[in-house]
């Protein structure tokens, strides 16, 4: 089954008119799940069961199957129903946080800074990963549902290595939020760091490791890139931007709390449909049932097209690396 497919380059923004093949298989999955009621009625928007379908390839069969995980899991888990004091005090060092401003294309930013851990327990920091999803997700402008990853890793070494942690992470992220990273940027990531990568490969989908990109902040190609990408005015100085300020815990808690009573206002509307943004629909590729992957042997793209394109790393290059997805219809996960 094939559909026409005209994306724009914007990470998240697609205008594409939705087209009545890509309704019938939103229609049909969401009569395969059955009636939802509450917050999972809210929850499955035609926007969010888009993400689940394009995240299995339009494949309704497997759509239906991790949406209903999704269902359960949250219904399990409650991850709407986190409090900024359930997780205060793994927020502490600023180890995770939304920045108070957004990317070029609308994208929410998290911070993230491993250097910073401060708990032992997986369960802890899962914990605050969704609260911190959760809260990107909220603060998704109109029209936008992808959010950017910057990795810092200054003061970073192998005791903040954790298997365990980054495989529940993977799990999270790819399981039951589809489709909701626009890009991940490891900036500064040590050569030690390589073999780790390499090794947790295998724990990711192709769709979301070509969303990571290396940045060195010694390296022009990363520095093009980041200005493209965001304000510079704003964006922190650990990734070349002019912003010294540093994370405050205090204003960030005031922030959160605040969110929270958002938080619970958007999921005690039962009949009304989350903020979420009604896009209109992207492809993996023009083809409802492939996905085409990159090719290994793609040369470095330094041109501004760059910015719209996930990419590979190749840390040997020193640069943000493009691996191959030079077909405009190239989707973001």
């Amino acid at each position: 089954m094939s559909v026409d497919s005209k994306k724009s380059a914007s990470n998240g923004q697609e205008k594409m008119l939705l087209s009545q093949e890509q309704q019938a298989l939103i229609n049909e999955v969401r009569k395969l799940i059955g009636p939802q009621s509450g917050k999972a009625s809210i929850f499955c928007s035609d926007a969010c069961i888009s993400r689940y379908l394009r995240a299995r390839n339009w494949n309704v069969k497997k759509a239906v199957k991790m949406l209903k995980l999704t269902l359960k899991w949250r219904e399990e888990y409650k991850p709407e129903e986190i409090h900024w004091e359930d997780i205060a005090h793994e927020a502490e060092t600023g180890k995770i946080y939304r920045t108070n401003y957004i990317d070029k294309h609308g994208r929410t930013v998290l911070v993230m800074r491993p250097s910073r851990q401060n708990s032992k327990s997986t369960k802890g920091q899962i914990k605050y990963l969704v609260y911190c999803m959760e809260n990107a997700i909220l603060n998704l402008p109109p029209e936008q549902e992808q959010m950017v990853w910057l990795i810092d890793f200054q003061g970073f070494n192998m005791s903040h290595i954790s298997i365990k942690v980054t495989r529940e992470t993977a799990h999270v992220l790819q399981e039951h939020y589809p489709e909701r990273l626009g890009l991940a940027i490891l900036y500064n990531a040590p050569k030690f760091f390589e073999p780790f990568f390499t090794m947790v490969k295998p724990l990711l989908e192709t769709k979301t490791y070509n969303k990571v990109k290396f940045g060195y902040s010694d390296d022009q190609n990363t520095k093009k890139i980041m200005e493209d990408l965001f304000d510079f005015d704003h964006l922190e100085s650990a990734f070349g931007g002019n912003d010294d300020t540093g994370f405050d815990i205090n204003r960030y808690a005031e922030r959160m709390k605040e969110d929270d009573k958002k938080t619970y206002s958007l999921w005690t509307r039962e009949n009304s449909p989350p903020s979420v943004p009604n896009l209109a629909l992207s492809l993996d590729s023009t083809r409802l049932e492939s996905d085409t992957d990159a090719s290994d042997s793609e040369k470095i793209d330094s041109s501004p097209d760059l910015v719209m394109d996930t990419g590979i790393i190749n840390p040997d290059q020193k640069s943000l690396v493009n691996e191959g997805e030079k077909n405009a219809s190239a989707d973001i996960h």
